[in-house]
Order: structure tokens, then C-alpha cells, then sequence
């Protein structure tokens, strides 16, 4: 009996030791969305200041498109800039952008007319109202959506030249034939 004491807080600790190993060698950046496979979110957002067309959900029905959010305090945002500048020289494919939590509405502005402006239209979305609609948990966060307006992907994290070639440029090219 008292081996078994000693034997029980051992296999206890075993057990936990192993679920969290298990969890050490996951990717935080992985978190699966729940809108996956389904039609991206009904939200209208206003223009930012200087633009003239807001950007609503169906202005993403009838082409492959990219959904970006983004901020210009988003130091991960910076980082991926460029190589959205890229697609967007490329003509690879339309991004749209959410202009995400902006405390000064001229911020994000400011910070396109100095670096590039990557996106076909941009919706401000200073109260997370559409930012919320699709289960954002920080910037950048990028939305791959098909010709129907469905959600067929989450991209976590910048889009660098790395990603782009192995993961997400060739699931662009799968979405556009189907």
C-alpha cells in the first residue's frame, strides 16, 4: 500500500509532464479559425480618411481575394509590408485591408501614403466591429477568400516571401480553380 503512494502522485505527474510536452511542440501561430469554410461575415466599414470607397463584404464575391489586417502600431505589420507591395506590383491577387483600432484616425493614412498602398479597398474599423465579425486575435492576420465569398484560410502573422512561395501562393492558385 505504501508503494502505491508513492507510485500514484509519480504516474500523475507523468501524465501532466506529457500533455505538456505535447503542447511545447505545437505552433501558437496555428489557431484554427471556426470561420473556415464559411461565408466571410456581413460588415460594411467606412473609408479611411482620404479614401473615397469604404469596403464591405460583398466586395469580395466573384475573384480570389486576400483580407489583411492590419495597423499602422503593428510592428509584425511593417515586417510584411514589402512583400504585400509585391503582390500587389505583381498583380498576383486583390487584397483589401482593415485598418484595425486606429486611436488617431489619420495614423493609418499617414503610415500607406509613406510606405505603399497594397490594397484594392480598405474599410477603418477603429471599434473592431469587423475585426471581431471575423475572429481576429491580433495583426497581422490574413483571410484567403474564394470567388463565392467563403473563408478557406487563416494566415497568422506577417506574409513574408517564405510563406508566400510554399504555403499561400499556390493556395491562391488551387482556390482559382475550383
Amino acid at each position: 500500500m505504501k508503494r502505491l503512494m508513492y507510485l500514484l502522485p509519480l504516474g500523475i505527474f507523468l501524465v501532466l509532464a506529457g500533455y505538456f510536452a505535447v503542447g511545447l511542440t505545437l505552433n501558437p501561430r496555428d489557431m484554427p479559425s471556426v470561420l473556415i469554410d464559411q461565408e466571410v461575415p456581413p460588415f460594411d466599414l467606412k473609408p479611411i480618411r482620404g479614401y473615397e470607397k469604404g469596403f464591405s463584404s460583398e466586395d469580395l464575391k466573384g475573384q480570389v481575394t486576400l483580407v489583411n489586417v492590419f495597423g499602422s502600431w503593428c510592428i509584425s505589420c511593417l515586417a510584411e509590408h514589402p512583400m504585400l507591395m509585391e503582390i500587389k506590383r505583381r498583380e498576383l491577387v486583390p487584397i483589401y485591408g482593415i485598418d484595425w483600432r486606429e486611436r488617431d484616425p489619420e495614423a493609418g493614412p499617414r503610415w500607406l501614403a509613406k510606405r505603399g498602398d497594397p490594397y484594392t479597398l480598405i474599410g477603418d474599423d477603429p471599434e473592431s466591429k469587423a475585426a471581431i465579425a471575423f475572429g481576429v486575435t491580433g495583426a497581422p492576420e490574413t483571410f484567403f477568400v474564394d470567388k463565392r465569398g467563403f473563408i478557406r484560410y487563416k494566415h497568422v502573422g506577417p506574409v513574408t516571401p517564405e510563406n508566400w512561395e510554399s504555403t499561400l501562393w499556390p493556395l491562391v492558385q488551387e482556390l482559382r480553380k475550383q
